[in-house]
């Protein structure tokens, strides 16, 4: 049974006179409660009828109904059914009618009673909603009606009699006691009651006092909840756009210390042994607080900070005057450079390591009291500062892969350009010459002699070519292991020059003078690699010098903190727009040159690798050519550094 006359329609029939008004559902909600109110005050025979649009809107209001059913046997209530609503004659009737009823539109509340009456029948104005649509409807405060309030007796029975003639529709078997209730309350010609209204407006400003209460607490809810989505997807965008983790921090510091309206917020990063940090990262709200860029931060003097490491935890301080949990003695002095009445500290943590750490100051005289909302904002922040950090680590350890990948295929285009340059060359000529000594037994002695000292020249060229192209595969793909010890200079000159001058050469060396003198600082260094770079320069620079030349040896200290070694000859010389890629693997000036000086054209990429995995750098100078050159090289000293890097940080040329 569906009924297509809704009950205001029908009441406004009756009543023509009447205005219907619009109210929302926030208003609704506490006039009948209001008027529940009321009933549940009153004494006497009594009539309600409450009509709901849905079951899961009669729920929230059952409770109330019980006790209503206490007072009186005439209670109804009427609702369209979604679970288990049907009818029933228990401690008050219920009459559950069609969804598609006009009753499924509307809102009703109807209260007679000896002293007083009151009717609120509404219809509500809203397009027929989509499924989807219509649990938020359910949940909107803000969905509007149109209907009848009113406290005139007249009106209320008019109510009354149409909702009983409905709820007989439903339920006829009721017919006897919906007549009592007519016979008995709905009296015919009822007197006119003065009624004070003064009870029913204050419970319905209470209810709507309530009611603007819980809107404000939602729309704080709602506040918070925006501000953080906001806050987290600045720096999600932050995260898509740069990879680099200062970025990430510089963006969340700021805005983080504007949506908490803190007075300052720091970001930092650290571990949990770390015994201090410096500060990078920070926000103010005015120039009057305090900055702490740049200063050095404590950590393991921090009893906050040991909290919140141990317990991977936010930890917060209300008041640092009167903090009876944590002793902030030794943290005085900072707290009285840099005032912080209340502190919130946030660990930065993935999968269990310490990343950096996150915290608020507030710093005005009144404390503040740190909200669950405020340390929920602020971890949400450092959750997603941590997937930043791996992420950058991550692409860091991935760019080093694809550093190495690439190396390794240098590697290999260099071996495949060795193999089809380099070394068919000597192995053509060892080839010939032993083909040559094999066929002509009668080959005289003096040219026998000739053959022989070709081919194991070759042979030792291709010895040296393959030893020089292992140990640069080696320093390339980091696969070396460096043993740094404080050494003295002028020892590993020294076992250079004797290696230089006990193999066997082409001709006289050029002259060689050294200027390295026994009282420079000692240099950190692995001595055996230290010894080749020299061999390999001063091997360079005579082959490129005449035997009536001159090559020399210097080094002194530069700038302090490093020590520079020079290696300058009176040879050949290199051409300006050549100095940087004489360091290149392979490279040779001019094509005879190599078949005249020999040499495999991989001293120097070897030179560059080792002084670069030393901490130093390498550069080579020259006014041109036949004007001489220059090759200068730079290690730390011993007591300013305590360990090299193999990572190259780039020539200064």
């Amino acid at each position: 049974m569906s009924i297509s006359e809704s009950v205001l329609e029908a009441l406004l029939k009756r009543s023509p006179h009447l205005r219907p008004q619009l109210y929302f559902k926030s208003s609704l909600t506490a006039l009948s409660h209001a008027m529940e109110d009321q009933v549940l005050a009153s004494t006497g025979k009594l009539l309600v009828i409450a009509s709901f649009q849905r079951e899961r809107f009669y729920r929230q209001e059952s409770h109330r109904y019980l006790r209503i059913a206490a007072l009186t046997s005439q209670v109804y209530v009427l609702a369209a059914p979604e679970t288990d609503f049907m009818n029933r004659s228990e401690q008050y009737e219920t009459v559950a009618f069609d969804p598609s009823d006009q009753l499924s539109q509307e809102w009703h509340l109807v209260v007679i009673g000896q002293q007083y009456s009151a009717c609120l029948v509404c219809r509500e104005r809203t397009s027929l909603p989509t499924p989807a649509d219509a649990v938020e409807m359910a949940m909107d405060q803000t969905r509007r009606f149109e209907g009848v309030w009113t406290f005139d007796r007249q009106v209320s029975y008019q109510a009354a009699e149409i909702l009983l003639d409905r709820i007989l529709d439903y339920r006829p078997e009721l017919a006897a006691k919906v007549a009592a209730a007519k016979a008995e309350i709905l009296l015919p010609n009822p007197a006119k009651l003065e009624v004070d209204p003064d009870p029913f407006a204050q419970r319905l400003v209470t209810h709507l006092q309530a009611g603007q209460y819980k809107l404000l607490k939602a729309y704080r809810s709602i506040a918070t909840q925006e501000r953080k989505e906001r806050l987290v997807n600045s720096i999600t965008t932050a995260m898509r756009q740069s990879l680099n983790p200062d970025e990430i921090f510089r963006v969340s510091v700021v805005e983080l210390g504007k949506v908490m309206q803190s007075c300052r917020c720091i970001i930092y990063r650290c571990k949990e042994t770390d015994l201090s940090t410096r500060i990078v990262y920070e926000y103010r709200r005015d120039k009057r607080v305090a900055s702490l860029l740049d200063q050095e931060w404590p950590l393991q003097t921090n009893p906050l900070f040991q909290t919140v490491v141990q317990q991977q935890a936010s930890g917060a301080i209300a008041n640092t005057s009167t903090e009876p949990h944590f002793d902030l003695s030794p943290l005085k002095p900072l707290l009285k450079r840099s005032p912080i009445r209340s502190w919130l500290m946030v660990p930065v943590v993935n999968q269990g390591r310490l990343l950096g750490m996150v915290e608020m100051h507030h710093c005005q005289k009144e404390p503040h009291l740190w909200t669950e909302e405020e340390r929920s904002l602020v971890e949400s922040v450092a959750s997603q500062l941590g997937v930043a950090v791996i992420q950058a680590e991550s692409y860091a350890n991935l760019e080093d892969l694809n550093e190495q990948l690439e190396a390794l295929e240098r590697t290999r285009s260099n071996l495949i350009a060795i193999t089809g340059h380099e070394l068919r060359t000597p192995l053509s000529t060892i080839q010939v010459c032993l083909e040559s000594l094999a066929s002509e037994p009668d080959m005289p002695t003096e040219l026998r002699q000739v053959m022989l000292s070709t081919a194991l020249s070759d042979a030792e060229r291709m010895r040296k070519l393959v030893q020089d192209f292992l140990t640069l595969s080696r320093l390339e793909s980091g696969r070396v292991e460096w043993h740094l010890e404080p050494l003295a200079l002028q020892e590993c000159v020294d076992l250079a020059l004797s290696s230089l001058r006990t193999r066997e050469l082409d001709g006289p060396l050029p002259k060689i003078e050294t200027n390295v003198s026994g009282e420079l600082p000692l240099v950190k260094a692995d001595g055996e690699w230290l010894v080749e770079v020299l061999a390999k320069l001063l091997d360079n620079a005579c082959k490129f010098t005449e035997s009536t030349g001159e090559v020399m040896i210097e080094a002194h200290q530069n700038g302090g903190k490093m020590l520079e070694v020079t290696i300058a000859d009176t040879g050949r010389g290199i051409e300006p727009n050549r100095l940087e890629v004489v360091f290149d693997r392979f490279y040779q000036e001019e094509g005879a040159l190599r078949r005249t000086a020999g040499g495999t054209g991989l001293g120097l990429a070897i030179c560059r690798q080792i002084i670069l995995a030393l901490g130093g750098q390498i550069w080579a100078e020259s006014g041109g050519r036949d004007q001489g050159s220059q090759f200068h090289f730079t290690l730390p000293l011993a007591q300013e550094v305590t360990s090299a890097s193999p990572k190259a940080k780039g020539d200064r040329r």
